[in-house]
């Protein structure tokens, strides 16, 4: 049983500074999650102080049954991946797979046996005899994720383990990682992962659940595909998505049979579904969110909650045009596919561009409170 708990967590430093401000999360036995945030959220300080680096100031931290709180790293049952390597440059890396459980006074056998699966799980059964120092990147992170799997631990821990390789290894860790956890969990071993980033392609690609965290505070905790589609605030919808979710100031326009949208001087249909939640709740100011993939360009004839703007400028990603456009005084974005955009667009400032909002994928924010209100 490798659950973990944080129950009202607290971290305030000397000075007075309040990290932590008594969060509540539950991982599941099992379960890879992912901790995301901008720098400063307090995401690492989390994760240290489940690990034992950081005291614990407030609340509790329960590992399985155990509270964990004042128990030394060695004794929580857990393997910590750094960002930095931090492999023995005077020892090979079998030696450094081993080291620990020298350490623990493992028999002989046994730590060759460990030694062995992590090599094999990791394919680097091929460096054991290297030294650090003639390891790739991508290989030395692997062999320190390696120290972490013959510990068996029951949980383990990643902060920010792949920010220090280049793009390419990045996303071929992000797969190896991924598929280690899948296969620990097939082999019937414990396989807890709670995973630190900022980088929100690992936490959307890598987690079975993600944690969204803002100055200490839990944002939203649920799968990546509905913290994508339901984000339940502002903030979310704002950092999850990249580009980033169009999150404008508008004025509920109230006539006769239903309600619309004034986004700078133009007007936009609102859905009955999302009218009824809007008027119910009586925010009084709004603010429209929107995926660029829900933008669609549109040139010729009569359609549904158009918007005509001026084009800004275009970014080729080569498949997809992203478009930044401007209504009045604001710039929204729409992801254009790159054939449409060749046949419709120029791309000199000024143009004249139309765009179809699907207002049905749309969501509404109070400004004040910055929460959904049209889920």
């Amino acid at each position: 049983m490798a659950e973990v708990i944080f129950n009202k967590l607290e971290k305030v430093y000397s000075n007075g500074f309040k990290a932590v401000h008594g969060i509540d999360l539950t991982i599941r036995d099992g379960e890879f999650l992912v901790i995301v945030g901008p720098s400063g959220c307090a995401k690492s300080t989390s994760l240290r102080m489940l690990a034992g680096l950081e005291s614990v100031s407030g609340g509790e931290i329960r590992i399985g049954n155990k509270v964990v709180n004042n128990l030394q790293p060695k004794d929580r049952g857990i393997a910590m991946v750094f960002q930095n390597y931090a492999l023995y440059p005077h020892m090979t890396v079998k030696e450094n797979l081993a080291f620990g459980l020298k350490l623990a006074r493992l028999p002989k056998d046994e730590i060759e046996q460990r030694v062995q699966d992590a090599a094999r799980i990791l394919e680097i059964g091929e460096l054991l005899d290297r030294l650090p120092r003639q390891l790739s990147g991508g290989q030395a992170q692997r062999v320190a994720v390696g120290r972490a799997i013959v510990k068996k631990p029951e949980v383990f821990l990643f902060d920010e383990p792949l920010s220090n390789l280049d793009a390419k290894l990045r996303a071929s860790m992000r797969v190896r990682i991924s598929d280690l956890h899948k296969l620990l969990k097939r082999e019937g071993r414990p396989a807890t992962a709670v995973y630190v980033t900022h980088d929100q392609t690992e936490a959307m690609t890598m987690g079975d659940r993600i944690c969204v965290m803002k100055l200490g505070h839990i944002m939203q905790v649920d799968t990546p595909e509905n913290l994508y589609h339901y984000p339940r605030n502002m903030f979310v919808a704002g950092f999850i998505g990249a580009p980033e979710m169009n999150l404008k100031p508008v004025t509920l326009v109230r006539q006769a049979d239903d309600c619309a949208l004034r986004l700078g001087d133009q007007l936009l249909a609102l859905p009955a579904d999302k009218a009824d939640k809007v008027l119910r709740h009586g925010a009084e100011r709004l603010h429209l969110g929107i995926r660029p993939e829900f933008i669609r360009l549109h040139q010729d004839g009569p359609a549904d909650n158009c918007l005509e703007g001026e084009l800004v400028r275009t970014e080729n990603m080569g498949h997809e045009l992203f478009v930044y456009f401007r209504v009045a005084e604001l710039e929204l974005t729409a992801r254009v596919p790159s054939e449409q955009a060749a046949r419709l667009l120029g791309n000199e400032p000024g143009l004249k561009v139309r765009f179809a909002l699907e207002m049905d994928k749309a969501h509404l924010f109070d400004s004040a409170s910055e929460q959904n209100i049209s889920l």
